[in-house]
């Protein structure tokens, strides 16, 4: 107990030391000053490309290292993503100028890659592979520079400037591949304000790199490791022929700018998106939609359902209604408990599970907690929350399967805890083999694996058999009317009644209500871009839940007026129709975005790509669910049943 309250002691003077702070910083990320002089450290995070959807470490290449590697300690979610920060041999001083220096071995004694290591850069280059550096924790970029669709008078004027992550290892020309062993650092400093006697404070606010390929030949280096750069146009580029030796020089030049913006708003530059417009014609597109079927939905309800109910509790002319009505004839049969109610109930509780994870790690990213420069910070956040939130899926899953009539609560419990993590264990399981043997930093190792088992058997799965515990013991769910001793039979259906037509007609609304979103949270997963609008995402999560909540009582409304009392499973596969079009749009990304050929990373992107489905399949199918079933209790308080 005095733990607890020495850590609410400390979380209080950290909200104060927050609050008195003159600007807002993103928690556990402060700046760090720096006067003339003082080293800036430059390391590297790893290699990827969106060809192959492989990380590699940075020294996987033959790049120069320093006398000693050492890599930082990482967080959960570095580590799953594939970064790997180590330090590299570039001198880098505060606001000090390099023209032109060497980075490795002397000059008069170039860098030579064997057959083997020129095989491997130049594959590396074929596969169009960036490297990431960081420099105070800020990711390096090239800056693009290009003209936009302007007046021809404008266009002398101004260029467009967007930045590309990391920069690229190199390039083809024909059948010829070239190296960039030359890179030009700019870095921009912001001037603090001190005392006047005191000496100036500097902070790092962007980092960019040109990088350059130049030939051996062309490098004229001395003895002290100084070069000098050729002219741009006379220079030749350095290649890199696979089938023998290649000597080359790796250099750099680093050149300080000061600038205008404040640290607190350094990101700025990587998350400069041109296209916030579509995200908000995305969001007025889906509160369209969402208005629309709210209509639809307040005209069944309001009209239909009140006529329907004023002509159920007319006690004279009971008989004729009886005859022409739809959904009171079945009211001794709707609470009937389905099949399997165990897999239903497992389904529904990891669903909540889900929702309650994704509601809590997009509301706390909105807030700026879990921006790009706390590396790794979103995937940690969402699986320990997953982890914790295992006592809210325990809980309703239990409660709906006693209401269910399920008795025996802790196979349930059991399942509720291994089903769903258990696919996505073994599917990943399986991913990672593939990596594994593509010798590839995104594996994630062992002794992570074993640390992820240990959170599931020891966090995860304690914490769902609780809430299944008081779930279980809780009253069960008061359904309104008595379920009849035998069976009602169920007439032929329509066509249109057909599950799988229910499922493509229920999944086009929530899913054209949120498909832009989905095409920027695709660019962020396989093109290594960052994705920061959590607010945009935050509204799309909102409308989503409502969209997916309005459709479903459309369905079951329309399936209980068929005289079929066979709502609970199918419920949750029609809500979840959405995760059908997801899977569609992801085939059509993978065809018409991405260039991947090669067979691991298309087993990789479409291993994620189920695992994703999957996942959201279980979300709008317990969105759905738990709005069809209020909406049956509610309708079926309100008849007089005799």
């Amino acid at each position: 107990f005095s733990f607890l309250q020495e850590r609410l002691r400390y979380m209080l003077l950290l909200l104060l030391f927050l609050h008195g702070a003159d600007s807002f910083y993103v928690p556990g990320v402060a700046p760090i000053n720096f006067h003339r002089n003082d080293p800036v450290e430059i390391k590297a995070v790893k290699l990827t490309s969106s060809r192959t959807q492989l990380p590699y470490e940075y020294y996987s290449l033959p790049f120069c290292q320093p006398t000693k590697i050492t890599y930082k300690a990482e967080n959960l979610g570095e580590v799953l993503r594939g970064d790997r920060i180590v330090n590299t041999p570039f001198q880098v001083s505060m606001n000090v100028e390099k023209k032109c220096e060497v980075l490795c071995n002397l000059p008069n004694k170039p860098v030579t890659l064997t057959v083997e290591e020129s095989k491997l850069i130049a594959e590396r280059i074929r596969e169009d592979y960036y490297v990431h550096l960081i420099a105070d924790n800020l990711p390096v970029a090239t800056r693009l520079e290009f003209y936009s669709n302007r007046e021809e008078e404008e266009k002398k004027k101004e260029k467009d400037v967007q930045f590309e992550h990391g920069y690229r290892l190199g390039f083809m020309d024909g059948n010829k591949f070239y190296l960039h062993n030359h890179l030009s650092f700019i870095l921009y400093y912001h001037r603090e304000d001190v005392e006047e006697n005191q000496e100036p404070t500097y902070r790092v606010v962007r980092f960019e790199v040109i990088p350059q390929s130049i030939k051996l030949e062309d490098l004229k280096a001395d003895e002290k490791s100084m070069c000098t750069l050729p002219e741009a146009t006379g220079s030749a580029p350095q290649e890199i022929d696979p089938s023998k030796e290649n000597q080359l020089l790796f250099t750099y030049s680093v050149h300080w700018e000061e600038s205008d913006i404040k640290w607190a708003s350094r990101w700025d530059t990587y998350l400069t998106m041109s296209d916030v417009q579509i995200h908000w014609f995305s969001i007025i597109n889906s509160v369209v939609v969402v208005f629309f079927l709210s209509g639809i939905l307040s005209m069944i309800i309001i009209r239909t359902l009140r006529k329907d109910i004023a002509n159920y509790n007319k006690e004279d002319d009971i008989e004729d209604t009886m005859e022409e009505s739809g959904w009171k004839l079945v009211h001794g049969d709707v609470f009937r408990p389905p099949q399997y109610p165990m897999i239903l109930s497992s389904l529904l509780g990891s669903g909540i599970q889900l929702f309650c994870m994704i509601l809590i790690v997009i509301f706390v990213a909105m807030l700026g907690m879990l921006s790009p420069s706390s590396r790794g910070a979103l995937m940690t956040t969402a699986c320990f929350l997953f982890m914790f939130m295992g006592v809210f899926g325990g809980f309703f899953a239990g409660r709906l399967y006693r209401t269910l009539k399920g008795h025996r609560w802790k196979k349930g419990a059991f399942c509720t805890a291994t089903l769903y993590p258990g696919v996505v264990f073994g599917i990943c399981f399986v991913l990672n083999c593939f990596i594994w043997g593509k010798h590839s930093s995104g594996a994630v190792p062992f002794p992570t694996m074993v640390a992820l088992l240990c959170m599931w058997f020891g966090i995860s799965l304690p914490l769902v058999y609780l809430g299944y515990y008081f779930g279980f013991r809780k009253q069960p769910y008061d359904n309104p009317v008595r379920t009849n001793q035998i069976p009602r039979q169920i007439p032929e259906q329509r066509w249109y009644m057909n599950k799988f037509v229910g499922i493509l007609m229920a999944g086009i609304l929530p899913f054209g209500a949120m498909f832009i979103e989905l095409f920027f949270i695709f660019s962020a997963i396989w093109e290594n871009q960052f994705y920061y609008l959590f607010g945009f995402l935050f509204l799309v999560f909102i409308i989503l839940v409502v969209s997916c909540s309005q459709i479903s009582i459309v369905m079951v409304y329309f399936q209980l007026c068929a005289e079929d009392y066979r709502w609970w499973w199918r419920t949750f596969l029609v809500s979840g129709g959405s995760a059908f079009y997801v899977l569609i749009y992801a085939i059509f990304y993978f065809v018409n975005k991405l260039d991947i050929v090669e067979f691991i990373p298309s087993l990789l992107y479409f291993g994620y790509t189920a695992l994703m489905v999957l996942s959201f399949w279980l979300l709008t199918g317990t969105i759905g669910f738990y709005a069809a079933y209020m909406f049956v209790r509610k309708i079926y308080a309100a008849v007089k049943i005799d």
